[in-house]
């Protein structure tokens, strides 16, 4: 078992590459797409996929690359981890977040934070954000029972296909909506928005546990 500083260190590294990715693919592909959308998110999606894989492969065997505090409340949910360092991992993720947005404004030339005006609100995405948190946590704890080396490449998969069929483009993790926030970009999310998709990205992974499903399933069945 690695330190509680190593792993700590792990999940604020891991969560800044993929902010730096996130909010990097946004701007470039932004800036390559001439005005099409369609192809600055295919841009932003592809490099978003392929970076969680390759961080997941690097971090993974050191502190498990949560990235996500929904994530992490899962494992301290199950006994993997203990509350306390759930509570230190929720927090490196979201600082490591912050430090890669201002990373990747660095790298092209942007204010260091920049608050985001782009509009991301309403039933709609605040749903998507539900479906895409509980199929992110569906498929990592599938998975991870089954067949974990598969995890990354699930993981992975997963994001890709979800920044498509989500309204919202499929941000299912808190640090990446918190950082996210601070990006006036492609990536942006104003930081007014921000609750309702923080309050059903974990709506979405507590209802993914498979124990609260099977509740969840009886009950409508006994209707």
């Amino acid at each position: 078992m690695k330190t509680l500083r190593t792993r700590l260190a792990s999940e604020f590294l891991g969560t800044a590459f993929l902010l730096a990715a996130v909010i990097g693919s946004g701007i470039m592909g932004e800036r390559l797409a001439s005005g099409n959308v369609a192809i600055a998110l295919l841009a932003n999606t592809i490099a978003t996929g392929a970076a969680l894989v390759a961080l997941i492969l690097t971090f993974g065997p050191i502190s498990g690359a949560h990235f996500n505090p929904v994530v992490t409340l899962a494992d301290a949910w199950e006994r993997g981890i203990p509350w306390a360092e759930a509570v230190q991992y929720s927090l490196a993720q979201i600082l490591g977040g912050i430090g890669g947005a201002i990373a990747a404004h660095l790298m092209f030339g942007f204010p260091v934070v920049s608050l985001s005006q782009h509009i991301r609100t309403g039933p709609s995405q605040w749903f998507s954000e539900f479906v895409a948190t509980f199929g992110l946590l569906s498929v990592i704890w599938g998975c991870s029972r089954t067949r974990s080396s598969v995890v990354p490449f699930a993981v992975g998969a997963y994001i890709t296909a979800a920044y498509w069929f989500t309204a919202s483009t499929s941000f299912a993790n808190p640090a990446v909506t918190i950082a996210r926030c601070l990006s006036d970009t492609f990536a942006g999310i104003r930081p007014i928005d921000v609750p309702w998709f923080v309050l059903t990205q974990f709506l979405g992974g507590f209802c993914s546990d498979p124990r609260i499903s099977v509740v969840c399933s009886q009950f409508a069945g006994a209707r």
